[in-house]
């Protein structure tokens, strides 16, 4: 008995996105930081007096972080003193009926270090970083 291996060259294929349930391409944690990167104005969200809160801050991505100053006094640095965090980037083309957004979740922590390439503050200005813990996104294509 003779057998004869036969090998086909691969096939170059095209993976589909995974969508979510509602239609929309779920982005890897490396795609999610490529366009967090590009993004330089995102939201915190945090709790101040038992409410939910949303604040926009300039932001850098460095050091494994969102990072971003807030003045000593306001509500925003007082919840990231060891306060769990979300922040939320994006970008989106209306008349394309396409867009992105990454959201990052992790423990705030202010910090008296500047971080590379942080963004312009005010001399009031104290800084805040929130860790990559968790990253995730969404991609609508039109």
């Amino acid at each position: 008995m003779i057998v004869v291996a036969v090998t086909f060259p691969a096939r170059e294929r095209s993976v589909a996105p995974m969508l979510d349930p509602f239609g929309l391409e779920v982005l890897g944690r490396e795609q999610c930081l490529e366009l967090l990167a590009t993004a330089g104005i995102g939201r915190v969200v945090f709790t101040t007096r038992g409410l939910p809160a949303v604040q926009p801050v300039r932001f850098v991505l460095a050091d494994d972080a969102v990072n971003f100053g807030a003045p000593a006094a306001s509500p925003l640095f007082a919840a990231a003193h060891d306060g769990v965090v979300a922040f939320e980037a994006d970008a989106f083309a209306p008349d394309l009926g396409s867009g992105w957004w990454v959201t990052v979740l992790g423990r705030a922590r202010a910090t008296r270090e500047r971080a590379r390439a942080w963004p312009a503050s005010t001399a009031d200005d104290r800084w805040i970083r929130i860790p990559l813990e968790v990253v995730s996104g969404r991609r609508l294509v039109g």
